[in-house]
């Protein structure tokens, strides 16, 4: 008799984002889907870690990460996001900001807990909810502005609610919160006491003179907060796994034995590197980083209308969730196979970032090499044919 599986297990499934990179792989297509940052690594933050190894920095670290790294955070935050952080009890160093993610949502959610999610949302925070137990409760933004509705968000607060999710700038929409549209959430943090777990992986990704800031930021804010984020996206190294969560140390404590427990500790030696790259980068990294990216958006934004599809331009992050209601199929996965196979271009089905809708969405990646974006978009036109 074959063993059953957990109840828990049930309600998760493999994302579409790896279901997409599968396919594209099978029929050798270009992989527009998933966000694994094709560009060049900083030299500062390999040999950071190259020489971390060769210097024996190769054991388990504290339970919250090497004091090198929590300080060299807590100085970013001070320096970029005008926030006070004591490295010695309010930074948790984790595998990834998924990682930090999960040990947040273990320490500080009960088994039937409602959060909101602002849809169209990232996938691995709904998966990660599910798995502890939580109750998704979604609130719609709609494009082409993703605009709040602060309203709706108050109505779907009830006496179960215990934490909202924000992620600005935002995977899939690229939508960078504004101040003002923050200040509501915030307000409404403190009037109903609801945590606030902030995803703020893409905070050097704005465009368009935009500026990223973070709820934390607001002093009422500060000891409700937990800043999910992590250097994977603006180092490009998403296979390193090193994240971090930054909050009040009672919560710090708690997420950090949580991360003890299922993780132990980031890689030692990439910690280094992570560190180094954010203690001898200067800032006009992140300027030309942000330009390069633009760039890369406007290139990609161009391919796909030149396509016949319609992007919705992200203000922030490297994705753009385009409507591809002219491409045949009757949902969001098949049209999505159809650009695959006539285009050799993968994307992710925009039903994979809501609960009910997303049909006419697809999700394209940018974070690729100039040449590669140029083949895509080359490819993509001819869906026009």
């Amino acid at each position: 008799m074959p063993i059953d599986f957990s109840k828990r297990s049930q309600l998760i499934v493999q994302s579409e984002i790896r279901n997409m990179t599968l396919e594209c792989n099978r029929i050798g297509g270009i992989n527009l889907a998933q966000g694994v940052c094709d560009t060049d690594t900083p030299r500062e933050v390999v040999e950071g870690a190259y020489q971390a190894a060769v210097d024996g920095v190769n054991a388990y670290t504290r339970y919250d990460g090497l004091p090198v790294l929590r300080t060299a955070i807590a100085r970013k935050f001070r320096e970029f996001n005008g926030i006070d952080i004591d490295p010695e009890g309010e930074v948790v160093c984790s595998a990834g900001a998924t990682g930090a993610f999960y040990s947040a949502c273990m320490a500080l959610l009960n088994e039937g807990d409602e959060v909101l999610v602002l849809e169209p949302y990232y996938g691995y925070h709904v998966n990660t909810l599910l798995a502890m137990g939580a109750v998704p409760r979604f609130v719609s933004m709609h494009p082409p502005e993703w605009r709040l509705d602060l309203e709706a968000v108050a109505a779907a607060i009830g006496p179960r609610t215990r934490a909202l999710v924000v992620n600005t700038p935002a995977n899939p929409s690229g939508k960078v919160f504004s101040r003002e549209e923050l200040r509501g959430l915030v307000d409404l943090a403190v009037d109903h006491d609801l945590l606030i777990l902030s995803d703020e992986i893409y905070e050097y990704f704005v465009y368009d003179g935009q500026r990223h800031v973070s709820p934390m930021a607001f002093p009422e804010a500060r000891d409700r907060t937990v800043v999910i984020s992590g250097y994977s996206k603006t180092f490009s190294i998403t296979g390193w796994r090193v994240g971090y969560a930054v909050c009040e140390r009672r919560l710090a404590r708690m997420i950090g034995y949580v991360n003890d427990l299922v993780y132990v500790c980031a890689p030692a030696p990439l910690q280094v590197g992570v560190a180094k790259g954010i203690a001898l980068l200067p800032g006009e990294f992140y300027r030309r980083l942000c330009l390069q990216y633009e760039k890369k958006r406007d290139m990609m934004v161009s391919g796909l209308r030149e396509g016949g599809l319609r992007p919705h331009v992200p203000q922030g992050a490297y994705y753009i969730l385009a409507d591809v209601s002219s491409v045949p199929g009757g949902n969001a996965k098949e049209r999505a196979l159809h650009i695959l196979r006539e285009c050799g271009v993968a994307g992710v089905p925009g039903s994979a970032f809501y609960h009910q809708g997303g049909e006419d969405t697809v999700r394209f990646c940018f974070a690729k090499r100039d040449e590669v974006l140029r083949t895509a978009c080359d490819r993509l036109s001819l869906l026009r044919w």
